[in-house]
């Protein structure tokens, strides 16, 4: 991977995870007839976080401290492995989609303990529920590449993702999967149906209950940490659809890299206006159904592999 995508890469990274959330706060503000905020509001958030200072819980220990550095450094890591701009990424090497997705793991289980080490009964509660949701995340994520790697036969990430264009099964393959990470998007990024980032009733948050005792900058790392997280997966959708190859192409590949996470942004934004958050007892049952339609994409991948 040449210098200039290395570069192209975590520029994506970095500035993805600002631009996003604000077209997606556009799109809902058109949906309801409003300006709404400025599309870099969340940077500014952000600087204005930076300069406060954090406030501890007398039940705290240095795990809530250093929590969420560790779990935006998790998300940083992960995102080096992620093929977000087409069919390279600066961290490859064989099966390290394996790698990709227990850093995420790593991240949310220290979302988790900070959460449950300040000693707050709805922070616990939040802990839990995501807890429960990652039971069934991860089925999803690995039947996903599974089914790319069927159709592939290629071992690394950004292969498996940026190759499966050239494979006999794309055509019947792209939607299903799209449609997988698009829920995965959801679910990780603790975006509606799955959870609602605006919502302030305690017994229905999620992401949002397990940071309330944070301030600060570390309530700023675990902002941009969450919005990375929206990136990673619309820059995985971005390179599944992305017509260009990043080696041959790199100017287009990275343009049509960044038009389409910005759809993916709007459909977000769409989405939100549209569709109401799902009750908790139905969050399973959704992530199930994502499980279930990469569990039929990989067994479509190889009916399709045998018949060829």
């Amino acid at each position: 991977m040449t210098a200039w995508l290395v570069g192209a890469h975590v520029l994506t990274v970095l500035a993805m995870p600002v631009l996003l959330p604000g077209l997606v706060n556009r799109t809902k503000s058109l949906w309801a007839g409003r300006r709404g905020p400025r599309l870099l509001q969340l940077l500014w958030d952000l600087l204005r976080l930076l300069r406060k200072r954090p406030v501890y819980s007398m039940q705290s220990t240095l795990l809530f401290q250093t929590g969420a550095w560790t779990v935006l450094a998790a998300s940083l890591g992960a995102a080096m492995i992620a093929p977000v701009i087409g069919s390279a990424a600066p961290l490859q090497f064989d099966h390290d989609f394996i790698v990709f997705a227990y850093t995420l793991g790593l991240a949310r289980l220290f979302l988790m303990l900070s959460a449950m080490d300040v000693g707050s009964a709805f922070e616990g509660m939040g802990a839990a529920r995501e807890a429960s949701f990652t039971a069934f995340i991860e089925p999803a994520l690995f039947l996903l590449l599974g089914a790319a790697a069927v159709a592939t036969g290629q071992a690394s990430f950004a292969a498996l993702i940026g190759q499966l264009q050239h494979a006999a099964s794309f055509g019947v393959l792209v939607l299903p999967l799209v449609g997988v990470l698009f829920v995965l998007l959801q679910a990780e990024a603790a975006r509606v149906p799955v959870d609602d980032p605006l919502t302030h009733l305690e017994l229905t948050m999620v992401h949002e209950v397990m940071v309330l005792d944070h301030s600060g900058p570390e309530l700023a790392a675990m902002q941009y940490a969450a919005a990375l997280k929206m990136s990673l997966y619309a820059g995985l959708i971005a390179a599944m659809l992305n017509p260009f190859d990043a080696l041959s192409s790199p100017a287009a590949a990275v343009s049509a890299a960044w038009l389409i996470m910005a759809g993916v942004a709007v459909v977000v934004g769409c989405v939100e206006s549209l569709v109401a958050r799902l009750r908790l007892r139905w969050v399973p049952r959704y992530l199930m159904a994502a499980s279930l339609l990469a569990a039929l994409s990989l067994g479509a991948a190889g009916w399709l592999g045998r018949t060829a």
